[in-house]
C-alpha cells in the first residue's frame, strides 16, 4: 500500500511539474495591447481589414435545436461597416443575416441604419431591445486605437491549445470586450462580452484568404453562452468591398 501511494504522489507531482513548466510561447510581456492591436492589424489584412467598406459572408451553419444540430444552408450574411463606433455591442452601421432549410426561410434579420427588420418585416422599437446584443462585438477591434478607447492588457492563454495574448477592449459607452490573439501570426481567435443571455464567447479557427497578403477570414466560428456551444458557422467564401443598396437591409413581408 505505501509503494503505491508514493508512487501515486510521485506521479501527481511530475504531472503537476510538466503542466506548470511550460509558458506561453515567445515573449508577450514584450508588447504591450497597443502593440498587439497593431500587429493584428497588419497580419489580418491591413487597412482593408481596419477599414472595410462592407463584407459579405456566405457557408452553412450548425445550430443546436434541442437534441441535434440542424444544418442551415445557405446561411448568408451581408455588413457594410460605420465609421464611427461608440458602444461595441449596439447596432451600427447595416447587417442582413438569413437561413434557410430545405429551401424554406428559417430566419431573416437585419438592420438598415435605423430599422430592425425580420423575414415578417419592419419590427416595432419594442421587439428590437436585445435582438442585436450577441450580433455585434467583433468589429470594435478596428476602433481599439481610436479617440475614447482603452486597452487593457490580460494574462495570456491557450486557445485550441494554442498560446495566445489577451486584451480586452473599452469602448467610449464603457463596454468591455475581450480577444484573444495568437501568439504566432496574430489572428484573432476568441472574443468574448456579455449579453443578456449571459456571457458569450467565439471562437475562430480555419483561417484563409482570398489573396496573399489580404483579408484573413476565418472558415469556422464557434459561438458558446455561459460554456455551452449554441451552433457553429462556417463561413466558405466571402467578398469585401462591394456596395450593397440600403434597400437590401429593408426586408418586406412576402
Amino acid at each position: 500500500m505505501r509503494f503505491f501511494l508514493s508512487v501515486t504522489l510521485i506521479g501527481a507531482a511530475a504531472s503537476t511539474s510538466a503542466f506548470a513548466e511550460p509558458g506561453p510561447v515567445g515573449a508577450p510581456d514584450r508588447l504591450t495591447a497597443s502593440e498587439i492591436i497593431e500587429r493584428a492589424y497588419a497580419e489580418n489584412g491591413g487597412d482593408a481589414w481596419v477599414n472595410p467598406e462592407s463584407l459579405y459572408m456566405e457557408g452553412h451553419a450548425l445550430f443546436w435545436r434541442g437534441e441535434s444540430f440542424v444544418r442551415y444552408e445557405p446561411y448568408r450574411m451581408w455588413r457594410v461597416y460605420p465609421q464611427v463606433k461608440e458602444d461595441a455591442h449596439a447596432a451600427d452601421g447595416r447587417v442582413r443575416i438569413e437561413a434557410f432549410n430545405e429551401g424554406e426561410v428559417v430566419f431573416q434579420l437585419s438592420f438598415d441604419g435605423e430599422h430592425t427588420y425580420d423575414q415578417t418585416g419592419r419590427l416595432e422599437e419594442a421587439a428590437d431591445s436585445d435582438r442585436w446584443a450577441s450580433n455585434f462585438g467583433f468589429g470594435v477591434i478596428r476602433h481599439a486605437l481610436d479617440d475614447g478607447y482603452q486597452l487593457r492588457r490580460g494574462p495570456d492563454d491557450y486557445v485550441d491549445g494554442q498560446a495566445a495574448y489577451t486584451v480586452t477592449i473599452i469602448d467610449p459607452a464603457g463596454g468591455e470586450t475581450l480577444f484573444n490573439i495568437r501568439h504566432d501570426d496574430f489572428a484573432v481567435v476568441r472574443v468574448g462580452f456579455d449579453t443578456p443571455r449571459g456571457w458569450h464567447e467565439r471562437l475562430y479557427s480555419g483561417f484563409y484568404r482570398n489573396e496573399e497578403g489580404g483579408w484573413r477570414q476565418p472558415l469556422r466560428i464557434r459561438l458558446f453562452y455561459n460554456g455551452v456551444k449554441a451552433n457553429e458557422i462556417y463561413w466558405t467564401a466571402f467578398q469585401t468591398g462591394e456596395d450593397y443598396p440600403v434597400a437590401l437591409f429593408q426586408i418586406e413581408e412576402d
